[in-house]
């Protein structure tokens, strides 16, 4: 049976009431953290951590970057995180597994990556959870990635942020958003395997 991990995230903001904890929330560009940042905002106070050793090539990484930085200016009351881009770990993690379709195991990798950076940098800066933008993809699976979430939590010990961001139309309004704020909205996922696939798909 599916959880419904926006009804979790109710439950998150409801014990927490009259509170404001510190969210480290893992992005991977501005257009999936606009509605996600929108939908937290008045329970969280958020900090946006930028690590995403999968997008390539490194133009690429910079453009979506400088995109995520111009719409937390833009917005105003959320913080910036950034890190190393790191993208011969992402090939490290992904070495043998270039070759299996999107949505698959090397996905999930990806998501385990990006999340457990993101969890060890939320515990070493005393935040209170740590979350990711990646549930607002109707291409993404929620229950794979709050699954993921919740391993890394243990593992770590520090809280996880539950959520399914593309439930209450969370897509819809980042689409909403990105056309209000003029925001460069990609045409693939980002690492190389997935720009392939487009590639392939439109010959």
């Amino acid at each position: 049976m599916k959880t419904n991990y926006d009804l979790e995230l109710e439950k998150i903001i409801k014990e927490n009431e009259g509170k404001r904890p510190k969210v480290l929330l893992h992005s991977c560009c501005g257009p999936c953290s606009s509605a996600c940042i929108e939908r937290l905002k008045p329970y969280f106070d958020i900090t946006i951590f930028y690590y995403n050793p999968n997008i390539e090539p490194e133009e690429e990484y910079i453009k979506r970057k400088e995109e995520q930085k111009r719409l937390l200016t833009e917005l105003g009351g959320v913080d910036f995180l950034d890190c190393d881009w790191e993208n011969e770990a992402f090939h490290e993690m992904a070495l043998g597994l270039e070759d299996i379709p999107e949505g698959g195991f090397r996905c999930h990798k990806c998501y385990d990556q990006r999340m457990k950076k993101t969890a060890l940098m939320a515990k070493e800066k005393g935040f209170d959870y740590f979350g990711t933008t990646l549930t607002v993809s109707p291409y993404k699976n929620s229950q794979v990635i709050n699954a993921i979430g919740k391993e890394i939590s243990e593992e770590v010990g520090v809280k996880y942020l539950f959520s399914d961001f593309k439930k209450r139309e969370g897509y819809k309004r980042s689409i909403e958003l990105s056309k209000e704020y003029n925001l460069y909205r990609q045409d693939y996922c980002g690492c190389i395997y997935s720009k392939r696939r487009e590639v392939k798909s439109e010959e």
